[in-house]
């Protein structure tokens, strides 16, 4: 994430990309009782799950790209997108180690970095700063986890292609977990250096 402020566009809730957001945040709870279905006796709808997963992605570039390129960068698009991302990695923690195909230790790791972030945005809101923007290293964090999460859910069998997506998927889910919490130690240093240069800002 970045502190820089990079200027709202328009003030507008209802543009392409903010609907975009919205339909991503929509998907979530339907991603959720995709994956979840094995693990109540119901069908294995794991193709649907990553269709939904895959078309979560796709709209996240879409989104941005849009809003940039239409000037629409809006303060709930601010809001909306970093939400998504991280409700779709919520759900998919909680769906796979549901599930045991992930280790608990991971779950709880990556739920760790954001309480962190949560503490440290709520200290922000206290200081009078709105939620920055995701930076680069952020994204970069997110996508290899949107990557990994699909792969390990692939690997729930005993296929050779099964063995395969596991090995991408571990590699995908060990770079993503050590660049997000990089990203979010590097957010917390630059919270602390700006309220450090900023003691009185309510």
């Amino acid at each position: 994430m970045e502190l820089q402020d990079s200027g709202v566009q328009t003030h507008r809730i209802l543009t392409i990309p903010n609907i975009l957001s919205m339909a991503r945040l929509a998907g979530v709870p339907l991603f959720l009782w995709l994956v979840l279905s094995p693990a109540f006796d119901g069908p294995n709808l794991d193709g649907w799950a990553l269709l939904v997963l895959a078309a979560s992605g796709v709209s996240d570039y879409l989104d941005g790209k849009l809003a940039r390129r239409w000037n629409q960068v809006s303060a709930l698009g601010r809001v909306l997108d970093p939400a998504a991302d991280r409700l779709y990695i919520l759900s998919t923690l909680v769906g796979l180690t549901w599930r045991d195909i992930l280790p608990i230790w991971l779950t709880a790791l990556l739920l760790a970095r954001e309480l962190m972030l949560l503490v440290t945005v709520f200290v922000l809101d206290r200081h009078g700063y709105a939620p920055p923007q995701v930076n680069y290293l952020g994204k970069a964090a997110t996508l290899n986890l949107m990557y990994a999460f699909p792969l390990l859910l692939l690997s729930d069998g005993s296929s050779w292609a099964a063995s395969l997506a596991a090995i991408f998927g571990w590699a995908f889910a060990g770079w993503g977990t050590a660049l997000y919490w990089w990203a979010g130690i590097l957010y917390v240093v630059q919270v602390r250096r700006l309220l450090r240069a900023n003691p009185t800002a309510d």
